[in-house]
């Protein structure tokens, strides 16, 4: 069975950093990678525009951005796509603002292995794909789109399968709504004539 090949963009300006990250990759076996480099920030986002990347990995220091400022700066540009902050700074504060912004994951270079880069790109990918997902399922239940088939006798709600349904079902199904029963003074004047004449001269 062939394994998928996830292609990774470093955008990194130390070229030797670059090479440990190949290594790292070419080293596990149960992950193909494909790493490309773009060494400044706008390069990389011109690549991920251009398409193709499934995972980004971010150096913070580089030649045209420096700090949290060049996260940000790529995940306004860029989305879908996730980024693993990788940086020299051991800073735990700096850490916590890139994952609350957005950040997959943040790894501090001297620290970083073949097992901890993996899980995290690993992690990072299934962490968007959930993300994605729950996503369109909020959109999806959030708001009812299209042609909806209703009868003209009875107002039931046909769906795309051919079924019938009450239409406080089919909306509450399909939807956030949730309805609180009443009854409005014109169908209470014609199912109650007699209680709501007692009402109105009291």
């Amino acid at each position: 069975m062939n394994k998928k090949t996830i292609t990774v963009l470093y955008i990194e300006d130390n070229s030797a950093d670059v090479v440990l990250v190949e290594e790292m990759l070419a080293d596990e076996k149960n992950l193909t990678c494909a790493l490309e480099n773009a060494p400044s920030l706008t390069a990389g986002m011109q690549r991920l525009a251009a398409g193709g990347i499934d995972l980004a990995l971010l150096d913070l220091s580089l030649p045209d951005s420096h700090g949290l400022e060049t996260f940000l700066t790529l995940k306004n540009e860029v989305s879908g796509i996730p980024v693993i902050v990788m940086t020299g700074m051991d800073d735990e504060a700096l850490a916590v603002k890139a994952v609350q912004a957005g950040a997959q994951d943040y790894l501090v270079k001297r620290h970083l292995d073949t097992n901890l880069l993996v899980r995290a790109i690993r992690y990072a990918i299934e962490r968007e794909k959930l993300i994605a997902s729950l996503r369109l399922a909020f959109e999806q239940i959030k708001t009812l789109k299209g042609f909806i088939p209703i009868c003209a006798s009875c107002k039931n709600v046909r769906d795309d399968k051919g079924f019938w349904h009450q239409v406080e079902s089919y909306i509450r199904d399909h939807s956030e709504a949730e309805f609180s029963h009443g009854i409005c003074p014109e169908c209470a004047l014609k199912l109650y004539p007699e209680f709501v004449k007692k009402r109105q001269q009291a």
